[in-house]
């Protein structure tokens, strides 16, 4: 979005809510740095404006590069409250799409599902996954009619409207690069690394408490262990890997507790080193 930048209004609560809840995530440290310079870069913006002094123009638009499960929705979300907190938007909704969301199967179609894709982010985010697949070689292919609307509408809305475009970082770049267009509108690239075992096994654990269960120490090993090996394997997806493996240990542990005539609490919440080995040998975890 490249327009002036208003008053706050005031609203320092919101704000600071949603920057603890951005703090609070697990790891991506180099993003929350990222958005806490751009939170400094609006700010005092405001404060140059109500100073009465010139403004730079501002692109509030952004790309999200890293691979899948990485956190980019989520700070996609925190991204919209932030920018409605500081006065930019007026809900801060957000609005996640893929390719099938903005491309029609024949000529005039994509112009009509982009437009209404981005009149239901008016005010939000309008977050686009895999934003690269909308560039193609072929002639026949409708991305790039995509890509024209909503370039349009991005100047239209200008006031209305923030695009968060995320994918891998190599195909990013060549996303941005298929378009001039594209490359002088998104100016702050923020990447989004792979977390560690460390994290992911944080992650994990998490889970088991939200969701009241509880899992014996040598299981979390075994659980951190299956991380670990599974970070190199080609459908790994970080935090999506993470709860998989959750959802399937739950079925082992459901597996055997419903044959116990009479369970107690501890049998329903306990989850063994037995169930999570049993989990290890599951050939379809990373499926």
């Amino acid at each position: 979005v490249e327009r002036k930048l208003s008053d706050s209004n005031d609203s320092l609560g919101p704000l600071k809510s949603a920057l603890n809840e951005l703090g609070a995530l697990i790891g991506l440290e180099s993003v929350k740095r990222e958005v806490r310079k751009l939170v400094n870069l609006i700010q005092v913006s405001q404060m140059r404006e109500r100073a009465g002094l010139k403004l730079a123009p501002t692109s509030l638009h952004l790309v999200f590069a890293g691979a899948p499960g990485t956190g980019k929705t989520t700070v996609a979300r925190l991204i919209g409250a932030i920018y409605k907190a500081l006065g930019l938007l007026k809900k801060g909704h957000l609005v996640e799409v893929d390719r099938s969301g903005l491309v029609g199967g024949y000529v005039g179609h994509t112009a009509i599902k982009t437009k209404q894709v981005i009149e239901s982010a008016l005010g939000g985010v309008l977050f686009i996954d895999e934003a690269y697949s909308l560039t193609s070689q072929s002639d026949n292919d409708f991305g790039a009619e995509a890509i024209e609307t909503l370039l349009k509408y991005m100047e239209d809305y200008r006031d209305q409207l923030v695009v968060i475009a995320a994918g891998y970082s190599e195909e990013m770049e060549e996303f941005l690069a298929s378009n001039p267009g594209l490359d002088s509108r998104f100016k702050t690239k923020i990447n989004f690394e792979n977390y560690s075992v460390t994290e992911l096994t944080e992650m994990f654990e998490n889970l088991v408490v939200e969701n009241d269960y509880h899992v014996a120490e040598g299981a979390i090993q075994v659980i951190r262990d299956i991380l670990d090996e599974a970070k190199d394997d080609e459908k790994f997806a970080n935090g999506r890997t993470v709860r998989n493996l959750f959802e399937k240990l739950l079925m082992i542990h459901a597996d055997r507790v419903a044959d116990f005539s009479n369970p107690t609490i501890s049998d329903l919440k306990n989850i063994t080193v037995d169930d999570a080995v049993e989990l290890e040998r599951d050939s379809t975890i990373m499926g």
